[in-house]
């Protein structure tokens, strides 16, 4: 009977420490499970933020006129504008052939027989298309901002550009603005002190010109709202070789 009673007893502290082992294993799952979910929260939290954060910005920014994004013209310290005759007109050259411009950046001129889409509006070193393409949408009604280095090395005002910029958003005619980098393998360098470009391909004025077309070039210093609203009212889409195609 001893024997007996032992041998209950060691199965019983068997039993026990098996069932003690289990309780650990479910303790260690469900940990498992509630660390992985955490981590599953977090990742969805941090890919959701980009949207939510982006929507917001929108809606600020919808709300705010554009001369009042950047600086103010004057702190922009924008020259006068500039004009030159310009040709180029339905002067179409294959893609990736040398267009020879003369100014920095150009306002009219040769060009790429196809042009940058009407609902991008922002372009970044990295992703921007040509100059052949852009000056293809000058000569349809586009005024272009371009900024160099020394803005696209600045998060401020390389962000102020970006906002101006979503003020054109839109696919009407209306809205034929891009801005997009001038860089050091495009060409010479702005005017010093000059960071900032604004260029339109004009007729002369809505009614034409009858010296013909020219080419319109304002430079600034930093970006400025009040300065591309009061150029685009200057100049707008319909003061251009064609503005009817996009």
């Amino acid at each position: 009977m001893a024997k007996a009673s032992k041998g209950n007893d060691r199965r019983a502290v068997v039993e026990q420490l098996r069932k003690e082992q289990q309780r650990s294993e479910k303790r260690r799952t469900a940990l498992m499970i509630g660390a992985a979910s955490a981590v599953g929260l977090v990742i969805i939290g941090m890919g959701a933020y980009p949207l939510i954060s982006g929507s917001q910005d929108k809606k600020a920014l919808a709300g705010t006129e554009l001369a009042s994004l950047g600086v103010a013209s004057d702190a922009a310290s924008c020259a006068d504008v500039v004009t030159a005759k310009a040709e180029g007109n339905n002067d179409h050259r294959d893609v990736g052939s040398d267009l020879g411009y003369d100014t920095a950046p150009p306002a009219a001129g040769p060009h790429y027989p196809t042009w940058a889409p009407l609902e991008r509006k922002f372009y970044t070193p990295s992703d921007r298309p040509d100059v052949g393409f852009l000056v293809h949408n000058l000569e349809h009604g586009y005024t272009v901002l371009w900024y160099d280095e020394t803005i696209a090395d600045d998060e401020e005002k390389l962000q102020a550009v970006e906002d101006i910029a979503m003020k054109f958003e839109g696919e009407s005619y209306e809205n034929k603005f891009i801005a997009a980098p001038w860089t050091a393998e495009d060409g010479e360098p702005f005017p010093e002190g000059s960071h900032v470009a604004l260029t339109h391909w004009s007729m002369g004025g809505t009614h034409g010109n009858p010296e013909g077309q020219i080419g319109v070039t304002q430079y600034c210093a930093e970006p400025s709202g009040e300065a591309v609203a009061a150029f685009v009212e200057d100049y707008p889409y319909t003061d251009s070789p064609e503005p009817g195609a996009s």
